[in-house]
């Protein structure tokens, strides 16, 4: 029997594409989304719609008939997710602690609706390790807690044949400040001061497109960086296969599919030495993990992971075995998509026990 699920969240967003696609092939779920639809810059209206959201949910269940509710991030969509009045509700924990920023003056409330929705859910989504250590220092209900990733399409992110003689490194965060391009910039310009040859490629858009491209300039290295710009998700596996080392120095991070795919990709990953990367890399064994915002060490440690080849290599095949064990898009949706099954044979048995 095909079940119907409501999907609140940004429905554009890669993660969310790939959640739902997943739920469509392997558990033929028939998937209908909601949205917030004020942009972000739009902080008063936004909140203002934010304020009337649960009355348009619910008059899209009254319509739809949904049989469960899903919902990323916490603190938003999860938190209307629990308004709901849905008898089955999923919800994701998107970052390490989803209350983010942590300066912000919304976040005793953010931590007061993050609460309610992690008791109000029946099934609660931890992308990775990092994500639970706050869950357990609030009491949240373990037994809810589903701990994978949603894994990525090992058919589409193939290791690389790549034997370059430079460096030829990828950035493909977005280019917002958080994820310190400006960094990885700058130690480029001290590796290009030491005659060290290379190519790097940032792959994306936002806001510091602009103050990047001139800072490349200013740095003497524009010829050799590349500002791809947005891209199509399909472009973005060949630009991996071409590229032998992958950098990412976010400020903070709960799990990354992009460095999941570069780690299929055989790309050497050199990434900010932080939680959320700490699940997964160990440093100078099967990649580096670097002090934010230590543009020397990231200079230093990006010509020892080159010069080391022997390690590079034996680090890229252990990598891609990891993430087909542990990361693999066609088994852990198939489990995520039983689970909800489960979930919902679960509350059908209650509601005839209850008759």
């Amino acid at each position: 029997m095909k079940r119907k699920i409501l999907f609140l969240g940004e429905s554009y967003r890669a993660d969310a594409i790939t959640w739902m696609k997943g739920l469509k092939e392997f558990g033929d779920f028939e998937i209908i989304t909601w949205e917030l639809q004020t942009p972000n810059n739009l902080r008063f209206k936004r909140i203002l719609e934010y304020l009337f959201a649960p009355l348009s949910i619910r008059k899209t269940i009254r319509k739809e008939k949904p049989d469960m509710v899903i919902a990323e991030r916490t603190t938003s969509y999860g938190f209307l997710a629990a308004l709901s009045g849905s008898k089955t509700i999923a919800i994701a924990q998107q970052g390490r602690t989803d209350l983010w920023p942590e300066t912000s003056v919304l976040y005793p409330f953010k931590k007061f609706i993050q609460k309610y929705a992690f008791k109000k859910a029946h099934l609660i989504h931890a992308w990775g390790p990092v994500m639970t250590i706050s869950m357990r220092e609030i009491g949240v209900d373990m037994n809810k807690v589903l701990v994978l990733p949603k894994g990525i399409d090992l058919s589409l992110f193939t290791p690389s044949t790549s034997n370059s003689n430079k460096i030829e490194a990828i950035v493909t965060r977005s280019l917002q400040p958080e994820y310190r391009h400006d960094s990885i910039l700058k130690a480029f310009g001290i590796l290009h001061q030491k005659g060290i040859d290379f190519s790097l490629t940032i792959v994306g858009d936002g806001t510091r497109l602009q103050f990047l491209k001139d800072l490349a300039k200013e740095l003497l290295i524009e010829n050799k960086v590349i500002f791809t710009g947005r891209i199509p998700n399909t472009e973005l596996p060949k630009l991996l296969q071409q590229s032998n080392i992958y950098i990412s120095m976010p400020i903070t991070e709960g799990v990354s599919a992009s460095l999941f795919e570069a780690m299929a990709s055989n790309c050497f990953p050199v990434v900010s030495d932080i939680p959320g990367n700490q699940s997964w890399i160990t440093h100078r064994e099967n990649g580096q993990l670097i002090e934010i915002d230590n543009i020397e060490m990231l200079a230093e440690e990006l010509i020892w992971s080159f010069e080391n080849l022997e390690l590079r290599n034996q680090t890229i095949i252990r990598n891609r075995k990891f993430v087909e064990e542990n990361a693999n898009y066609d088994i852990n949706m198939k489990i995520i998509a039983d689970k909800y099954y489960e979930l919902l044979n679960s509350t059908l048995q209650k509601s005839i026990y209850k008759i």
